[in-house]
């Protein structure tokens, strides 16, 4: 199936999705990583609004938005004072509320859920954040395969790594584990990153 969005006269947005039914086959998968669990960590709504005080007004409305999903950060991001470090994260992620929907809509709103934080792995090694920078980010292309059936309203491990950044653009992958640790969906995304320079720096 494809299917392109169009704004103003002008396409936006294309899909291009392939199906199959369910079959018998081989099975193997990647592991798991060892991480600390969900309980054992901070949600990401509740570390923004410790930190509101300390976001420009201008950024306030943004920072302190919520979402229908509760993110939690293994190796937790200082949005204030990022500093460099290997291009890989873990995060648990799961829909705030139980739904009573088949599996179809439970991919859909992981598919929603998997663009968060996925470009961004591959700031990671350059210490910059949309707090502290003039960045702009924008995913250009996604992809995402799905393995297994998969309950979105229970804990996600979302593990993701970039091997490269270059010419103003990032490339990352995501690996997607249900809490037995099964593999249910694999992405991939490359995306616009820039950081604008300050007058003073555009002129030495």
């Amino acid at each position: 199936r494809r299917v392109v969005a169009i704004q103003h006269g002008r396409p936006i947005f294309t899909l291009a999705a392939s199906f199959q039914l369910e079959q018998e086959g081989l099975e193997h998968q990647m592991t798991m990583p060892d991480v600390p669990p969900p309980e054992e960590l901070s949600s990401e709504s509740q570390l923004r609004e410790d930190n509101i005080d300390k976001v420009p007004p201008l950024m306030r409305r943004w920072f302190a938005r919520t979402g229908p999903f509760d993110f939690r950060q293994v190796e937790r991001v200082d949005l204030f004072d990022p500093q460099p470090r290997p291009p890989y994260q873990d995060i648990w992620f799961r829909l705030n509320e139980k739904i009573d929907e088949p599996d179809l809509m439970h991919r859909a709103l992981m598919a929603y859920a998997s663009d968060f934080h996925l470009v961004g792995t591959a700031t990671l090694p350059h210490g910059v954040s949309r707090i502290k920078d003039d960045l702009v980010m924008a995913s250009l292309d996604h992809a995402m395969w799905f393995h297994r059936p998969v309950r979105v309203d229970d804990w996600l491990l979302y593990t993701c790594d970039s091997p490269s950044s270059s010419g103003g653009r990032g490339l990352a992958r995501g690996l997607i584990y249900d809490r037995k640790g099964r593999l249910v969906a694999s992405t991939m995304q490359e995306g616009m990153i820039r950081v604008k320079r300050s007058p003073v720096e555009r002129n030495t």
